[in-house]
């Protein structure tokens, strides 16, 4: 059977969404999606109806905000996260977002057409965070191959 790639990330934010500070990280959204959407291996991802997922609850906490995609594999993901728009996004984090110590991104395996709830992604991170990387949450450092779980 085929897989598909599934993966959150989230992050703390340091100042308000609608804040000047987060305004270079706001503004860059859509162009960054867009480029994401169209990007070989690209499936889906979480989006509200702004047209992201900035405003979607996770782990109950009004300063986190989540990102989740499904990928083909991990190379169409490593592609897309280090190059372009992502990559000079990705390279300003620590302006926008704290540096926190526990895991806040995790990949895992779907069936093809699965579509991950955030309720799942908090579980399969939670996973990470307490038994580290295993066939059922991993990271693109430590991974394992589709169906391993």
């Amino acid at each position: 059977m085929a897989f598909e790639l599934a993966q959150v990330n989230i992050a703390r934010l340091k100042f308000p969404l609608d804040s000047t500070e987060l305004k270079d990280f706001t503004d860059g959204l859509d162009p960054v999606n867009a480029v994401a959407d169209a990007a070989d291996g690209f499936i889906w991802r979480l989006k509200s109806d702004t047209g992201n997922a900035t405003d979607v609850p996770v782990f109950g906490d009004d300063w986190l905000i989540v990102n989740m995609s499904v990928w083909r594999d991990t190379d169409a993901l490593t592609a897309f996260m280090y190059q372009g728009q992502h990559r000079e996004l990705l390279s300003r984090r620590h302006e926008w977002f704290e540096r926190v110590q526990e895991a806040m991104t995790t990949l895992w395996w779907v069936e093809p057409g699965h579509r991950p709830t955030v309720q799942e992604a908090e579980k399969r991170l939670v996973h990470l965070r307490e038994q580290g990387p295993t066939p059922h949450a991993f990271t693109l450092r430590t991974s394992f191959p589709p169906g391993a779980e």
